[in-house]
């Protein structure tokens, strides 16, 4: 099994390049689609959210009221640490049980937006950064995403600088192309990824021979 942590920068691409990725035979664990599920209706981590934030954060219906947390949690430092030291544990436990279930020769990719932040690099074989400079981003973010530009800024600064996130890169995708270009860049990347994953199995295989 290859353990590989991906991450970019909010609005560089991440998304699209775990799905190119998925496409080509990659077991997917997506850290986001996860820390939805942590803190559902019902659940321990929307209890321990709201003990830290307030009913307030909560919608109608009872489920978590997300715009309305962003909004207070992305303008303040210290209450989006406490938002991350409840969230982030219950995310980790269980893409340990998702990547366990796995077979031993998967390319498992770890999408992990806030991967340089919480210093995860070394939980991964290797780190792969989709990257794009801040520009696109912010058109990204404001052209499809519908965001004011000035709460596009304020994402992009809560998180990682881009010098930080190239710091820890193995491998770095460059996602201020056109899709086909993208596309290129990622059969690249995976044939690479699959390399890696077999060296790694028969490494593990040899080992467990000679035992």
């Amino acid at each position: 099994m290859l353990k590989v942590g991906l991450t970019g920068g909010i609005g560089a691409g991440k998304s699209e390049v775990s799905r190119l990725l998925v496409e080509r035979g990659a077991v997917l664990i997506d850290a986001d689609r996860i820390a939805r599920e942590v803190v559902a209706p019902g659940t321990a981590g929307l209890a321990a959210v709201v003990e830290a934030f307030g009913k307030g954060i909560l919608a109608r219906d009872g489920s978590l009221d997300r715009p309305k947390l962003g909004s207070i949690v992305f303008a303040d430092p210290e209450k989006l640490a406490v938002l991350n030291s409840i969230v982030h544990p219950l995310v980790g436990a269980r893409s340990r049980e998702l990547e366990s279930a796995a077979a031993d020769d998967s390319v498992v990719i770890h999408d992990v937006p806030l991967l340089a932040e919480n210093g995860l690099a070394p939980l991964y074989d290797l780190v792969v950064v989709v990257d794009a400079s801040p520009e696109t981003q912010i058109d990204r973010l404001v052209r499809l995403r519908g965001m004011a530009e000035e709460d596009a800024r304020a994402r992009m600064a809560a998180q990682a600088t881009r010098e930080k996130r190239l710091e820890i890169a193995d491998v770095v995708i460059d996602n201020d192309v056109l899709l086909d270009a993208l596309e290129r860049r990622v059969d690249d990347v995976w044939a690479d990824l699959v390399r890696r994953a077999r060296s790694a199995t028969q490494k593990a295989s040899q080992e467990v021979s000679q035992e």
